[in-house]
C-alpha cells in the first residue's frame, strides 16, 4: 500500500484525525461500562445470595467463578483479537480483508460457548471439587452452575461482541448491549431470589436472562455492520484470519486463563490452610470471593480504559502516526492511575463496610475480610501498568510481548508465591502473595513500555 492510500485512510477515519483525548473518552467509557457489567453480573448475584443464603452462598459463587473467567478468556481471545486485527487492517486501508476477522470471530465466540456449556454439564461435580469446593458448599455451587452454564454462549458473544461493535465505531451501542443485560439481571435478582424464594436457582436464571437479551442486541448490530455487510464467506472460519486474530487476543486470553488457574489454586489453598486455622474452610473462600469481585469492579475501570485505547492505538500504529499512539497511552495511564489510587484508599479505609454489603457473617468472617482487603490489595495503586502495557503491545501487533506481560502477575509471580509463602506463613502467606506479585509485575511492565515508547520516538525521526 502506498503513502497516498495511508493518508486517505487516515483522513477518512476519525481514529486518525479527531483529538486523541476526545476519542479516548468516547471509546473508553463504553468499554468501562462493558467491563463493569461483566463484574456486576457476578457481584450483584453475590450481594443478593449473601443476604439470602449467607457465607456458604458466597463461597459457592466463588467456587463457580473460574468458569465465568474461562468465558471471559474466550471472549477476549476472539473479541479483542479480531477487533485489533480489524482496526490494524482498516488503518492500512485493507477494508475487504478486515471484515473476515469480524465474521470469523462472531462464529467462534458462540461456538466455543456451546462447547464450554457441554463440558460444564458433563463434568460439573468433578470440576467444582477441583475448583476447591468443600462438601458443605458443593450442592449450592452445583445448583448455580447447572443453570448459569446455559448462558455461556450468550455471555461470550456479548462480552466479545462488544469489542467488535466498538471497533466498528459504535461504542455507545456496545455499552447499551452490556448495560441492558446488567439492568435486567439486577431487576430480576431480588424478584426471583426473595419474591419467588428461588435462592441460587433464581440468581442463575436472572443472570442468563440478561445475557441472552444482550447477545441478541449484539447479533442485531452485526447484521448491519457499518464497515460492510457480511457474506457466508466472512462467517466461514478460516485459520488464515482466526490465527492472526487469536495471536492478537492471546495476551488478554492468557491473562484470564492465568486468573482462572490462580483462582483454582487459591481456592484450594484457602480451603486447606483455612481448615488449619481458626477460620475454617468456608470463611476464607467466602471472603476471597467478595474481595476478588470488588477489586475487579475497580480493576474493570483500568481494563476498560485499556480496551478503549485499543482501536486508537491499533489504527494509528498501522498508519504510522506514532505521536498519536504515544499520546493515547499516556492519557490512558494517567486516567488509570487516578482510578487505582482511589481504589487503594477505599480498600484500606472501608474494608468492613464493603464486606457488609454482601450480607451478614460471624466476627471471624469480618476479621478475615478486613485483613485480606488491607494486605492482599496493598499495591492496588500501581495495578494499572500491567493491563495497560499488555493491551498496548497486542494492539500494535506485538502479541508476544503482550502475552508475556499478561502472564507476569498471575503465572510468573503470584502462582509460585501462593504455593511457597503459605508453607512458612500459613493462610497469611496467601494474603502477602498478592502485593508482592502486583509490585513485581508493575516494575516489569513499566520497563517494557518505556522501551517501546523510546523506540517509537526513534522511528518517528
Amino acid at each position: 500500500m502506498n503513502e497516498m492510500t495511508q493518508t486517505n485512510t487516515t483522513q477518512i477515519n476519525p481514529l486518525g484525525t479527531e483529538p486523541v483525548g476526545r476519542l479516548l473518552r468516547r471509546f473508553a467509557v463504553p468499554s468501562i461500562v462493558a467491563m463493569l457489567v461483566n463484574a456486576l453480573y457476578n457481584m450483584v448475584d453475590q450481594i443478593f445470595i449473601g443476604h439470602s443464603i449467607g457465607e456458604l452462598g458466597n463461597a459457592a459463587t466463588n467456587v463457580a467463578f473460574p468458569l465465568t473467567t474461562s468465558c471471559t478468556a474466550l471472549a477476549l481471545l476472539f473479541g479483542i483479537g479480531a477487533a485489533s486485527a480489524f482496526n490494524l487492517s482498516m488503518g492500512r486501508g485493507e477494508k475487504d480483508k478486515a471484515l473476515y476477522y469480524i465474521g470469523n470471530a462472531a462464529v467462534m465466540m458462540f461456538g466455543s460457548g456451546i462447547v464450554l456449556f457441554l463440558i460444564a454439564e458433563l463434568f460439573l461435580d468433578p470440576m467444582l471439587i477441583f475448583f476447591g469446593s468443600p462438601d458443605n458448599v458443593l450442592g449450592l455451587a452445583r445448583e448455580y452452575v447447572r443453570i448459569v452454564a446455559v448462558g455461556f454462549p450468550f455471555l461470550i458473544l456479548t462480552s466479545g461482541g462488544a469489542h467488535l461493535v466498538r471497533a466498528d465505531g459504535s461504542p455507545n451501542y456496545s455499552m447499551a448491549c452490556n448495560l441492558t443485560g446488567a439492568l435486567i439481571n439486577t431487576i430480576l435478582d431480588p424478584i426471583l431470589i426473595f419474591g419467588f424464594k428461588m435462592g441460587m436457582t433464581g440468581a442463575a436464571l436472572a443472570t442468563i436472562t440478561g445475557q441472552i437479551i444482550s447477545a441478541f442486541l449484539v447479533f442485531r448490530y452485526l447484521r448491519h455492520y457499518k464497515a460492510g455487510p457480511f457474506t457466508r464467506e466472512h462467517l466461514r472460519p478460516r485459520m488464515i484470519y482466526l490465527g492472526y486474530a487469536m495471536t492478537l487476543g492471546m495476551a488478554q486470553c492468557f491473562n484470564q486463563l492465568a486468573m482462572m488457574l490462580v483462582q483454582i489454586v487459591m481456592n484450594n489453598s484457602l480451603r486447606h490452610y483455612g481448615a488449619l486455622s481458626v477460620y475454617g474452610e468456608a470463611i476464607p473462600l467466602a471472603c476471597s470471593g467478595i474481595i476478588n469481585k470488588v477489586s475487579f469492579m475497580f480493576f474493570a475501570f483500568c481494563i476498560g480504559i485499556a480496551q478503549g485505547m485499543q482501536p486508537i492505538a491499533s489504527f494509528n500504529y498501522g498508519a504510522k502516526n506514532y505521536d498519536r499512539v504515544k499520546k493515547v497511552i499516556f492519557l490512558s495511564l494517567s486516567a488509570g492511575q487516578i482510578i487505582c489510587i482511589t481504589a487503594f484508599c477505599l480498600f484500606q479505609i472501608f474494608p468492613l463496610q464493603i464486606t457488609a454489603l454482601f450480607g451478614n457473617g460471624s466476627d471471624l468472617y469480618f476479621s478475615f475480610a478486613e485483613r485480606y482487603f488491607r494486605i492482599y490489595l496493598f499495591f492496588t495503586f500501581i495495578n494499572n501498568l500491567q493491563p495497560m502495557s499488555s493491551t498496548f503491545f497486542s494492539s500494535i501487533g506485538k502479541p508476544k510481548k503482550g502475552t508475556f506481560l499478561s502472564l507476569t502477575r498471575q503465572i510468573i509471580f503470584l502462582l509460585p508465591l501462593l504455593v511457597i509463602l503459605p508453607l512458612f506463613l500459613g493462610i497469611d502467606g496467601i494474603m502477602y502473595a498478592g502485593p508482592i506479585a502486583d509490585c513485581l509485575a508493575a516494575v516489569i511492565s513499566g520497563i517494557f513500555l518505556a522501551g517501546e515508547l523510546k523506540k517509537m520516538g526513534t522511528e518517528a525521526l
